[in-house]
């Protein structure tokens, strides 16, 4: 593990001139940093509800106007949010590189908004929903008016959020789609995320083993830390457009 400062961001830079295929991991630090709630940490959305009682297929089975009503809250607070310095240099370092791939565990679509393409949303988006009878049935929902009523699918099903709920397994086309990256690329940056959500916290082991270098970028030290070849302690929307602009 190297250590913290200008050489590891000398490093990170090196590392990222001589590769060819990188791939990016966020979490929700870096949504933190534009003013998007958390579900760990102080502050974080867990503190008022607990995820048994919102994030999971039973409440939804159990009370889905409950469910509804929460996720129509955090997208009002989502919506307040803007993409940050970090997210903007994720997007520019796309167009850099000959493989660039972005995965992300967030849900706010703030990384679509600063002009990532080359994505694959690990957990879902909060602005879209999905007919439960036929879940490849997915609508956006950005910009509706929510009804007195509950969403439903033109079949007549209710909809629900397109996201991965507690309990529920990854979409394995998206899940695969990562793991083909992380495989082949040179260089993987692991950004504000906890990595202790699994199977996403496995992705770096798997870069390591295909011989990629693997860059912790987080405010805090994580399980990862000590597996990490370079690590840069710092808030990502000051870090990565540092990065960007020593390319």
């Amino acid at each position: 593990m190297d250590a913290n400062g200008s050489d590891a961001i000398g490093r990170a830079v090196e590392a990222l001139r001589c590769a060819r295929a990188v791939v990016a991991i966020t979490g929700a630090g870096m949504s933190a940093e534009s003013g998007v709630p958390t579900f760990r940490g102080s502050g974080g959305l867990w503190r008022t509800f607990r995820p048994e009682d919102l994030a999971t297929p039973r409440a939804f089975a159990r009370d889905p106007a409950l469910v509804w009503e929460w996720y129509l809250w955090r997208r009002g607070r989502i919506a307040a949010a803007r993409p940050n310095a970090g997210h903007v240099a994720l997007a520019q370092m796309e167009r850099r590189f000959a493989a660039f791939t972005l995965l992300t565990q967030n849900v706010d679509g703030l990384h679509l908004d600063a002009g990532s393409r080359n994505l694959v949303e690990l957990h879902g988006n909060i602005w879209r929903a999905r007919c439960t009878e036929e879940p490849r049935r997915v609508f956006d929902q950005r910009g509706d008016t929510p009804g007195e009523e509950l969403p439903r699918c033109p079949c007549g099903a209710l909809l629900r959020p397109d996201v991965v709920w507690f309990g529920e397994p990854l979409d394995p086309v998206a899940l695969d789609r990562a793991a083909a990256a992380v495989r082949a690329c040179d260089v993987l940056l692991v950004i504000g995320t906890s990595a202790v959500v699994y199977p996403v916290a496995s992705l770096p082991s798997l870069a390591r083993h295909g011989q990629a270098l693997v860059v912790e970028i987080n405010v805090d030290e994580t399980p990862l830390t000590s597996e990490a070849d370079i690590v840069v302690r710092g808030p990502s929307g000051a870090i990565l457009p540092q990065l960007e602009r020593l390319l």
